[in-house]
């Protein structure tokens, strides 16, 4: 029997990105920040007010309001379904270590630059041996 392996771009990128902050307290500022958009894409999910795959034009009424107490202007109503992707944050000093399977992390990048990091982004199937990452 011949057996084809290989792994499509959609859900295997072994990505991981690095935001590096220039103090421990922005690093969990922004880490906050990432866990409280999160927990609310999570409630509007679960109250039905979003799904997966949809292309939602608006935010939610709690999502703004959030948006707007946490001083987030860049990350767009489409983005913030990346916030219940399978995506593992955490962090380390004064950096936050995102690693997942996905490729869109667009709104996670906007939020660490937005609250002052460096990032670095790069798959860990090229750079293996970084100690992040599937088999790091």
């Amino acid at each position: 029997m011949k057996l084809w392996s290989s792994y499509g771009s959609e859900h295997s990128a072994n990505l991981v990105m690095i935001g590096r902050f220039k103090e421990v307290g922005d690093a969990e500022a922004a880490k906050e920040v990432i866990d409280r958009l999160t927990e609310q894409a999570r409630d509007d999910e679960r109250a039905g007010k979003t799904h997966i795959g949809e292309t939602p034009d608006r935010y939610t009424d709690g999502m703004l309001d959030l948006l707007s107490k946490l001083n987030v202007a860049s990350v767009n109503p489409v983005e913030l379904e990346q916030f219940l992707y399978d995506v593992k944050t955490t962090l380390r000093n004064d950096e936050i270590v995102l690693t997942t399977e996905e490729n869109e992390v667009s709104a996670f990048l906007k939020v660490m630059i937005d609250k002052g990091a460096r990032v670095e982004v790069y798959s860990a199937h090229d750079h293996p041996g970084t100690g992040y990452g599937r088999g790091g």
